[in-house]
């Protein structure tokens, strides 16, 4: 297949060379489409879900019925965006299956599931109907490898909501 020069194809944010299903601790980042604002909002430093918010939320949790070689950690849902970190390690027996499952497939579902369910209630609740997609084509990924580093990253994930004001994937951020 040829690609049209005028499209340029996207460079990868993935660690080159890293196996994405091997156990790890995993920061992770997934932002709504042109960062619209679909899941709550921030007031006085705290977030408020609507009914969108809980939904997202709902799903998250359900991740370790499908992938049980996952533990979630802490997670934030932003007006526009999720925070998490994700603890993959290896999987009950009955679950052999999963164990090779990478970190993208369980994001992937996520953004899968999640879009369904939004759709779902786009029809039948009236919630805001999105731009094409709910979720952004990619997403953030940061390999923790170790505890120091997860101790801050959990901070920064719990005290986002007191930062939305500065946050660059707040639509009202302008930096100076």
């Amino acid at each position: 297949m040829q690609l049209h020069p005028a499209i340029q194809r996207r460079k990868s944010i993935r660690l080159k060379k890293y196996d994405y299903a091997l156990n790890g601790t995993y920061f992770i980042t997934i932002c709504a489409q042109n960062k619209a604002c679909l899941f709550g909002e921030i007031i006085n430093s705290t977030m408020h879900l609507n009914p969108a918010g809980q939904m997202i939320c709902a799903e998250w949790q359900t991740l370790p019925k499908q992938f049980p070689h996952i533990e979630l950690d802490v997670c934030v849902l932003m007006p526009n965006h999720i925070h998490a970190i994700i603890h993959a390690g290896a999987a009950p027996m009955a679950a052999t299956a999963q164990l090779r499952r990478s970190i993208g497939d369980v994001v992937g579902a996520f953004k899968s599931r999640s879009t369904l369910e939004y759709i779902r209630s786009v029809k039948s609740h009236n919630w805001h109907a999105f731009d094409k997609r709910l979720w952004q084509r990619n997403y953030y990924e940061h390999i923790i490898r170790d505890e120091a580093s997860l101790a801050s990253i959990r901070e920064y994930i719990v005290n986002n909501p007191l930062q939305w004001q500065f946050d660059r994937e707040n639509p009202s951020f302008q930096s100076y």
